[in-house]
């Protein structure tokens, strides 16, 4: 039989299993909240960046001489040991809660409390040598080391992002393989001038890449924290100093910089770096996904559609048709994207719904970013691995598009001008001949001037035509 040990909090007592790190407010939120079944130990960057809050703000307390020494260095060295893995599975909370994110920040005390606890040659539960409130939980409240907790975690994670981010310019290598196939670009779905497919795939590289900056610059509103406010930003039960050292040491600590909210009071219920982190990550969505349409669109057939590309076959696409093979991962990237900007709408939501000096609804906020930043990495790293890297052109169909295209004529405007142009195009189209035969037929330029002209070449770069 499972053994428990009995634990008591302002409701009353609740058995806890016994080799359990974690307290009986824990218990309470595994006991009321089933919501969303991703929990807190399913985001490894979180654990580690609550670890190092607690961390620093038990230094800071020690120093400042309001927390013993020994238990501080117990509190510390146990979040020395969760920072490095260790207990992951005593964060099982789930991500989706009410009460403004206490039951995350009691579990991150529990957890501390008893380690530490054991540390210092005691039994869990033996709460008056290391309390979770007393202790772990000194100088702070709910509002001011839960958000300054997820905050540094979109910092860690936003790194991860950008690194697969960087990665996935792979594009621009596949610029270069590609870039001296002749095709034909294309606005409104309708032929338009020549082009290159390594012109193509650069332009998707550097699309992508601006996104990378619009990310950093965002992430850096992460960085002010409200560390020190306490309940409400007034600092209450916080001695003079606390802010400034526990934002300090959380800048030694964890290697990131970080900075003191200068009202915090105006910090504890504001929003705004979230909301706009957020719109960043939607962003990257809107053009992530744009980029997977045209990848779709460029690989559609294989017969019957564009046919420009080939993207590398994952999976047989169809149960009833044989042979077809359908573009699985940029259709799964789409996915993903339309869910990173479905989340950015929750966010949106939940910013606004908060009240007076406090926004109650920042767990769904960081449940919705932690969820878009890891969907949007895993998605990036499968596009890249799964699709981009083995992406090959048809050259000879691209070419041969673009020889027989009415497009090409766009080319003959600075030498015949618009008006005939228009006529040469117009005939090109009614019967079917090609541009080239008609500008000769009509005697509107001599051959070497419109071989000139009309090599697929020079048409996909700027040239002095005026001679």
């Amino acid at each position: 039989m499972e053994k428990f040990r009995l634990e008591s909090d302002l409701l009353g007592e609740l058995q806890v299993p016994a080799d359990a790190y974690y307290g009986v407010q824990t218990q309470r939120a595994l006991n009321n909240y089933k919501i969303s079944n991703t929990r807190m130990c399913d985001y490894p960057e979180y654990v580690i960046a609550i670890a190092y809050v607690k961390m620093a703000a038990a230094e800071a307390n020690a120093r400042l001489g309001v927390l013993d020494r020994k238990i501080a260095d117990a509190i510390v060295a146990a979040c020395k040991e969760i920072v490095g893995g260790a207990l992951r599975d005593q964060f099982p909370v789930d991500m989706m809660q009410g009460g403004a994110g206490t039951s995350v920040n009691m579990n991150a005390n529990e957890v501390i409390a008893n380690r530490a606890l054991e540390l210092m040659g005691h039994k869990k539960g033996e709460y008056q040598f290391c309390s979770p409130n007393d202790h772990v939980n000194c100088a702070q409240s709910t509002n001011d080391a839960y958000p300054t907790a997820f905050r540094y975690t979109f910092v860690r994670m936003n790194k991860l992002l950008v690194k697969s981010l960087k990665e996935l310019i792979a594009f621009r290598a596949k610029g270069e393989e590609f870039k001296d196939i002749i095709k034909m670009g294309r606005t409104q779905l309708q032929d338009a001038v020549p082009m290159t497919s390594g012109q193509e795939f650069n332009a998707f590289a550097n699309n992508l890449e601006e996104e990378i900056a619009n990310l950093e610059r965002n992430a850096v509103l992460l960085r002010e924290i409200n560390m020190g406010g306490t309940a409400i930003g007034t600092g209450l039960n916080a001695v003079p100093g606390f802010a400034e050292l526990c934002t300090q040491l959380l800048s030694e600590f964890s290697g990131d910089s970080f900075s003191k909210a200068p009202d915090l009071v105006e910090a504890t219920p504001d929003t705004g770096a979230y909301v706009s982190y957020s719109a960043a990550l939607k962003r990257l969505a809107i053009k992530l996904s744009k980029t997977c349409n045209d990848l779709r669109l460029m690989a559609s057939g294989p017969r019957c559609g564009l046919g420009e590309i080939n993207l590398p076959p994952m999976a047989p696409g169809s149960s009833i048709m044989p042979g077809k093979v359908n573009p699985v991962i940029p259709e799964v990237t789409n996915q993903v994207c339309f869910k990173v900007i479905g989340n950015d709408t929750c966010v949106a939501f939940a910013a606004e719904a908060g009240q007076l000096q406090l926004n109650v609804m920042e767990p769904v906020i960081a449940e919705s970013i932690l969820e878009s930043v890891t969907w949007l990495r895993n998605a990036i790293d499968t596009l890249r691995t799964k699709c981009v890297e083995g992406i090959t052109v048809n050259a000879a169909h691209c070419y041969e598009m673009v020889r027989n295209s009415i497009g090409i004529v766009t080319a003959l405007n600075p030498y015949i001008g618009y008006k005939a142009s228009t006529r040469v195009a117009k005939e090109a189209l009614k019967t079917g001949r090609s541009v080239y035969d008609l500008v000769l037929e009509y005697g509107l330029m001599s051959k070497e001037k419109l071989d000139e002209a009309l090599d697929p070449k020079a048409m996909t770069t700027s040239h002095d035509f005026i001679k």
